[in-house]
């Protein structure tokens, strides 16, 4: 699935976790609003999520994951799991078309409609059509520089906005 016209990235990094995202809004090559908030607050503000794709499937998707968190009492592994099996095989959730990142103190979760519940190896995700150039900005200055998660991901985001004609650079920035 191919989710275009924003950038969340979540970077994991001297025991922060953080997740950032831009603001725009796109509706085919027209940009429709500039401070959008596609990065939330789940569960008494201990999971930090950010969606990428339609925003009614991706509002949809965050509310089931909080749901999920409270059912399994903040638990994000088993709650994604559990996100990520309804989402594949409900009639109506399966033609939702979003994407999640979702990060508590312990696990980053990128969360797709296939099923998918990834926890990449470096410690940094990334979604949208931005989500490459900011993933790579996230890698690199993770390896060659001192900056702290909050910092990568806002240089990761500046970057992503400058290259992706779909990102901005009015970027939300949670900690979680």
């Amino acid at each position: 699935m191919k989710i275009r016209s924003t950038t969340i990235i979540s970077v994991r990094h001297k025991g922060e976790a953080v997740v950032a995202g831009d603001g725009q809004v796109s509706l085919g090559n027209t940009v429709m609003k500039h401070k959008a908030h596609k990065v939330r607050r789940l569960y008494n503000n201990n999971v930090v999520c950010g969606f990428a794709g339609a925003t009614a499937d991706a509002f949809t998707l965050s509310d089931r994951l909080e749901q999920k968190l409270e059912q399994y009492s903040g638990n994000l592994t088993r709650a994604a799991v559990e996100l990520a099996k309804d989402w594949r095989t409900d009639k109506m959730l399966r033609r939702l078309e979003a994407m999640l990142i979702a990060a508590d103190q312990e696990h980053s979760f990128l969360l797709t409609g296939t099923g998918d519940v990834i926890e990449s190896d470096d410690g940094i995700l990334a979604i949208g059509s931005g989500g490459p150039y900011a993933q790579a900005a996230a890698q690199a200055l993770v390896r060659h520089s001192d900056l702290d998660a909050e910092n990568i991901c806002r240089e990761a985001m500046e970057i992503a906005g400058s290259i992706c004609v779909f990102t901005n650079h009015n970027i939300v920035v949670e900690k979680v």
